[in-house]
This record gives C-alpha cells, sequence and structure tokens, in this order.
C-alpha cells in the first residue's frame, strides 16, 4: 500500500474547471495549486477548433498528470431527476449506438494516453435482476468493460444514481474483473441514495478512485440535492478518510466541482480544506 498523504493524492477534475482548450485547462489547473487531473476524454477526441491538438505533449510541457479519465454519454439531459433518468449513460435505446461508437474512439485515446483508469456513469440500474432491463444493461457493460480489458484499463462506474446494495449486486453479478467504482460521496446526497459512509464501506471490494465533492441533500424527495463547496455540505469528511485509511485505499482523489459560478476559487477551498484536515490528522 502506498504510504502518500492524500494531499499529495489529488487531482482536478477537468471538466470542473470549464474549460476551452488544454491552455485554458492548463492556465486554471495552475491557479489551483494542483497540476494532477482527472481529464474529460471527449473534448480531446472532438477536438473542436483544434483546441485540443497535441494534448499529451502540451500536458507534459506544461507539468501537468493525468491521473485518469472520463467519458460522458450522448443525450443526457440532468435538468430533472426523471430526465436523467430517461436518457443517462448506456441505457437508452436511442443513443447507444452513437455511444458505442464514441466509447471505442475514448478507449483508443486512453490508451494512447496511457491511462490505466477511466469513469462514466452507466445509466440507473435496474434494481431486480427480473427487470428487463438488468440483461440488456449487462450485455452492453460487459461489451464496453472487454473493450477497455483488452487494453488493461479498469472501467469506473460512477456512484449515486442507485443505492450501494443495487451497485453491488449489479457488480457481482457482472463478473467483469477489470470493472470497479470511482466512489463520489455527495453522488449520494443528490440522489438521495443512502449514507456516503455506510456506501463507501459496502462498495469497498470495487474502490478504485475516489470523488471529492460536497452537497445537501434535498429536503423534497424526487428533487435534487444541492452541490455546494466542499466542507460547508453534508460528507462527514474526516469520518470518511477515517474509512479510506481503514480499508487500505491508495488511489487517486479528484477534487469535483460541477455547481457555482467561481470553480477555480471553489477548487482551491477544497485543496486547503483538505490538507487542514489531513494536517490535523497526521
Amino acid at each position: 500500500m502506498s504510504n502518500t498523504s492524500i494531499p499529495d493524492r489529488l487531482a482536478v477534475c477537468s471538466w470542473s474547471l470549464q474549460p476551452t482548450s488544454a491552455d485554458d485547462l492548463f492556465s486554471k489547473l495552475a491557479e489551483t495549486g494542483v497540476n494532477r487531473v482527472q481529464i474529460a476524454l471527449d473534448p480531446i477526441r472532438e477536438n473542436a477548433d483544434g483546441a485540443w491538438t497535441d494534448f499529451i505533449s502540451r500536458a507534459q510541457g506544461a507539468g501537468v498528470a493525468c491521473v485518469s479519465g472520463m467519458f460522458v454519454t450522448a443525450g443526457e439531459d440532468y435538468s430533472t431527476l426523471e430526465s436523467i433518468r430517461e436518457t443517462g449513460g448506456v441505457v437508452p435505446d436511442a443513443t447507444w449506438e452513437q455511444n458505442w461508437e464514441n466509447i471505442q474512439a475514448n478507449a483508443d485515446l486512453a490508451t494512447v494516453m496511457g491511462l490505466k483508469f477511466v469513469s462514466f456513469h452507466a445509466g440507473f440500474l435496474p434494481h431486480e435482476e427480473t427487470d428487463p432491463g438488468f440483461v440488456k444493461l449487462k450485455e452492453r457493460i460487459t461489451r464496453i468493460a472487454g473493450l477497455f480489458a483488452e487494453r488493461d484499463i479498469t472501467l469506473g462506474f460512477e456512484t449515486g444514481q442507485e443505492t450501494a446494495d443495487t451497485l453491488a449486486l449489479f457488480l457481482q453479478k457482472l463478473e467483469c474483473p477489470n470493472v470497479g467504482v470511482n466512489f463520489d460521496p455527495a453522488n449520494m446526497l443528490l440522489y438521495a441514495k443512502g449514507d456516503p459512509i455506510e456506501a463507501l464501506r459496502t462498495l469497498a471490494p470495487w474502490l478504485k478512485q475516489v470523488h471529492l465533492k460536497d452537497a445537501v441533500q434535498t429536503r423534497v424527495p424526487g428533487t435534487w440535492g444541492e452541490e455546494v463547496v466542499l466542507g460547508t455540505g453534508q460528507v462527514d469528511w474526516p469520518a470518511f478518510f477515517a474509512a479510506l485509511q481503514e480499508l487500505g485505499y491508495a488511489g487517486d482523489c479528484c477534487i469535483e466541482r460541477e455547481a457555482g459560478e467561481q470553480r477555480v476559487a471553489d477548487i482551491v477551498a477544497a485543496r486547503q480544506f483538505v490538507e487542514k484536515l489531513h494536517s490535523r490528522t497526521v
């Protein structure tokens, strides 16, 4: 197990900084004080207006290390819980062919970049094996997992759109050794899917990467919770980091911020919060 401290294993989710180009990403990343990143693959794959050309060499030149990747799926609508349930991940038939095409290209890109872990939202997993969607989704995920396994890359499910027990059951039935979990404690609160610390323990056997994000759970069932600056929400961070240590987790901890109008400042606040919390416990 690595003895590297949590602050030394921090990274920033590139999409949190809403970069318009590779240079914009490097500039904003420098402001955060973190030079490690979980990189969104789709902008590089699409390379609109050449903004991401020669990304790998440019990242090296900027002293930026890509610790993992992420891809999104076509047609996702996050406006409500119901809309993302209908459109999210690789569940919808209408977007499956486009998603499969994009995923293959993203797998090739991740290979060229030397990434060993890539995460994504699979979509809402059926709660029961008897659900007709269970077999369909299992087949699609198995196909995607095989694609990444051929490239020696681990695939990570983002947590939150189902309970930890539902996700654990699906992973057990999936039987794909290279599929694990990117655990996001805030998503458990945003989707009202259970206590983050208990969920972390349930999913520990599949834990591959962690997102550091905070949130407040909604008081209105069926609606979103609210994402907030890390350290100001309902995630019990001392308990969370204690659980990671107890579990022997030695992977990356990627700061994610998907709300607010001052992303750089919020990520700096998150980094400082983690560093301060860590300084009290060492």
